[in-house]
């Protein structure tokens, strides 16, 4: 008899045990879809920050690559009077730099001389002469609010300037970035 109140009281033991455990298999369907909820407004928040921050950064580099243009091609030009500003940015730039030569000056890096760095098209062209007195170097998003918003140059002058249309000449009428 005592052996069947035992055998009764953990049966009875077990079966509560598992009616328990049946009741907390996981979450219900409602709780999924809060989470989710709660995870899609945090993403709607955090998202357009964080392509905004981008841009920026972008933005930031670009003006940076502008003013080691600036730099290079004053060396450039100091280094080649006879030939003064270069014409492009593969000039400034150099794969073989023993010794420099005006073909291939070594004053940029390869990355920015291939045209094309942190979401922005770079572009260099120079006139006049000989010796070359003029330069205008341009930075262009790849695409346009996406990568970067604004547009930069610099001419002669090595004060970088912006616009929120496509610059196709950099002069004076072109503001210049504070």
């Amino acid at each position: 008899m005592q052996q069947l109140d035992i055998r009764n009281n953990i049966t009875n033991s077990l079966g509560e045990r598992l009616n328990e455990m049946q009741k907390e298999k996981g979450f219900s369907l409602i709780e999924l879809l809060i989470v989710v909820a709660i995870i899609l407004i945090i993403a709607a928040i955090a998202i357009p920050n964080l392509l905004r921050a981008r841009i920026a950064a972008n933005e930031a580099s670009a003006v940076a690559s502008v003013r080691t243009l600036n730099t290079a091609q004053i060396s450039y030009n100091s280094a080649y009077p006879t030939i003064g500003f270069a014409a492009s940015l593969t000039r400034l730039a150099g794969t073989s730099c023993t010794p420099p030569t005006s073909a291939g000056a070594c004053l940029i890096d390869t990355q920015l001389a291939s045209g094309t760095k942190s979401g922005y098209s770079f572009a260099m062209t120079g006139s006049g002469g000989p010796p070359a007195s003029v330069y205008q170097s341009t930075a262009a998003p790849l695409t346009a609010n996406q990568t970067g918003v604004r547009y930069f140059c610099s001419f002669a002058d090595a004060v970088v300037r912006y616009s929120a249309a496509v610059i196709t000449t950099c002069d004076n009428t072109v503001q210049p970035l504070q």
